[in-house]
């Protein structure tokens, strides 16, 4: 039976999502896994967004907190909000209740995925304050470390991601992940469908 990796995520302006998409090139390289990418629900009015010069929705699935059970292990992604997840994310983890209460997540694998607009906005801040969701759940947080090898220590050009996750900065929307931000985000769904298939392997 496939190892499920779900890659769950909220975009606003499409950067998060073009991560997602690298991410499920890389889980789908792993033999046995069936990737797969959901968005969460969106919670502001189509006015609103219009008004912020949101784009149309991806033609990507919206998830329910019930699906998130069926996974094997679960990839995050969300954009930075003054140094957190986005309200967006933030709803839908609030709406897990059912799955707390009976531990529906505990044990599953699961990663972290991030976009700010400068770097300084909340590169690992985000990451830090979206593991406490996780740790409620019982998940077992799998960070990508240093895994990536030396273009995590390079220097010579502007680069999100860290150990807890890939990442990108957005700027003013105008910046669109680089290629080395995207073969970072390809590498961590490698990796992390690598973990849970061993995890589902023992289990």
């Amino acid at each position: 039976m496939a190892v499920k990796v779900y890659i769950v995520y909220y975009s606003m302006y499409g950067h998060v999502g073009k991560l997602a998409e690298e991410m499920k090139k890389g889980a789908s390289s792993v033999e046995g896994v069936e990737a797969k990418i959901w968005q969460v629900p969106e919670t502001l009015p189509e006015e609103v967004l219009g008004k912020m010069g949101a784009p149309p929705k991806p033609d990507v699935p919206v998830i329910t907190p019930q699906e998130l059970a069926e996974a094997d292990g679960i990839l995050f992604g969300f954009p930075t909000r003054f140094g957190m997840m986005a309200a967006q994310m933030k709803a839908f983890f609030d709406a897990t209740g059912g799955l707390w209460r009976e531990q529906s997540l505990a044990g599953k694998p699961a990663g972290i995925f991030f976009s700010t607009g400068t770097q300084g906005g909340g590169q690992e801040t985000t990451a830090l304050t979206a593991i406490t969701q996780l740790t409620h759940h019982g998940m077992v947080f799998v960070p990508v470390g240093y895994t990536f090898g030396a273009k995590l220590f390079a220097m010579d050009q502007v680069r999100g991601g860290s150990p807890y996750g890939s990442g990108t900065f957005a700027a003013d929307g105008s910046r669109w992940p680089s290629e080395v931000e995207l073969e970072h985000a390809f590498h961590q769904g490698s990796y992390f469908a690598g973990i849970a298939k061993k995890l589902k392997g023992s289990a």
